[in-house]
């Protein structure tokens, strides 16, 4: 389930470097925001707590009501780095 979780997020903040509607935006960010609180929930079950604070991290990131401006261009690195981290912590995973 995690890994399934793992992927679509990556695919939705990497679909965000293309030029979408406004919504777009907003729904991935409380897709976001509900994904790693969830994610973080299973990590620290695990007692993971290393992982645990890095999704609980980034769902404050990515939360819709008191948003983080960043500006497009660095809102782009920062969604392509999660992307990757969120692949490579699958591949990690399995190792």
């Amino acid at each position: 389930m995690q890994t399934i979780i793992k992927i679509i997020l990556a695919v939705l903040l990497l679909i965000c470097l293309l030029d979408m509607p406004y919504s777009y935006y907003e729904a991935v960010r409380f897709i976001a925001l509900v994904a790693f609180g969830f994610l973080a929930y299973l990590e620290n079950k695990k007692e993971n707590n290393g992982l645990a604070v890095a999704f609980v991290i980034l769902a404050l990131l990515f939360q819709p009501f008191f948003k983080v401006a960043l500006g497009r261009s660095l809102w782009n690195i920062v969604d392509v780095i999660v992307a990757v981290g969120l692949i490579v912590s699958i591949y990690n995973r399995k190792m």
